[in-house]
């Protein structure tokens, strides 16, 4: 396994983007794993890994560059003063900034040999649902597949909802939802359902039952579920195999 860390040259400033891949018999379709809004962690590192043994080469870019890079939750603080200091780097990502940061990526590994960018994936979990939502819209030649794994503000009343430009996805978007979710609420689903339906876009809206928000990270304690993590698993992969298949 190969892993390095490139920083990517933005009008913003430098991009710590984590790369990994297999050592051998590539190029390997491209996957952009983004971050979720506790931080650039331990866990998201092996859960990209876990991606990279599957076959695909891996970026992993630290969202939070423009704000601080080093913020990572502390799940332990009672007084609420990291989990401020989160929202506040949350906020702080638009579905426009980040799908410029994807753009930047994507040129920077057209040069990697290892990186086969014309076959491209996205997956994106919590705040990072709706990014991985608008990139697969934003270069729907460039992304053939995409996965939103509890993500929050999939269909909001905002300008930039990224439901407004579902219509101009070719690829294939995955939804794997939780049953309790204060952030992305049922009725926020039904109406993302309702919208996608009259598209002919190839989608699937999955709820994973007796799930909360955050269900698939284990650092997550209470809310981990083992068994749903893995089914997770084992859509998104299926997902790139059916997507990502190299000639």
């Amino acid at each position: 396994m190969i892993e390095k860390s490139m920083l990517i040259e933005t009008e913003y400033g430098d991009m710590e983007t984590f790369i990994k891949h297999p050592d051998e018999g590539g190029p390997f379709p491209v996957v952009i794993f983004l971050m979720d809004a506790p931080g650039m962690r331990l866990e998201l590192h092996d859960m990209a890994r876990r991606l990279a043994t599957s076959g695909y080469y891996v970026a992993l870019p630290n969202l939070y560059y423009r704000t601080d890079p080093n913020f990572i939750l502390d799940f332990a603080d009672k007084t609420e003063t990291s989990r401020i200091k989160m929202y506040e780097q949350m906020n702080s990502l638009t579905n426009a900034l980040v799908c410029t940061d994807i753009k930047k990526i994507l040129d920077n590994l057209e040069g990697d040999y290892h990186a086969n960018v014309q076959l491209c994936g996205t997956v994106g979990y919590c705040m990072s649902g709706p990014f991985a939502f608008a990139a697969i819209a934003n270069f729907p030649t460039e992304i053939k597949a995409s996965a939103s794994m509890h993500g929050v503000r999939l269909c909001t009343d905002q300008d930039d909802s990224p439901h407004l430009d579902a219509k101009n996805i070719l690829g294939e978007m995955y939804f794997g939802c939780a049953e309790i979710d204060e952030h992305a609420p049922q009725e926020m689903i039904d109406k993302l359902d309702a919208h996608l339906s009259k598209t002919d876009i190839n989608y699937r809206i999955e709820i994973y039952p007796k799930t909360d928000h955050g269900f698939v990270f284990p650092d997550r304690m209470a809310k981990y579920n083992p068994n749903a993590a893995e089914t997770h698993w084992t859509r998104i992969l299926s997902l790139f195999e059916r997507n990502l298949k190299r000639s």
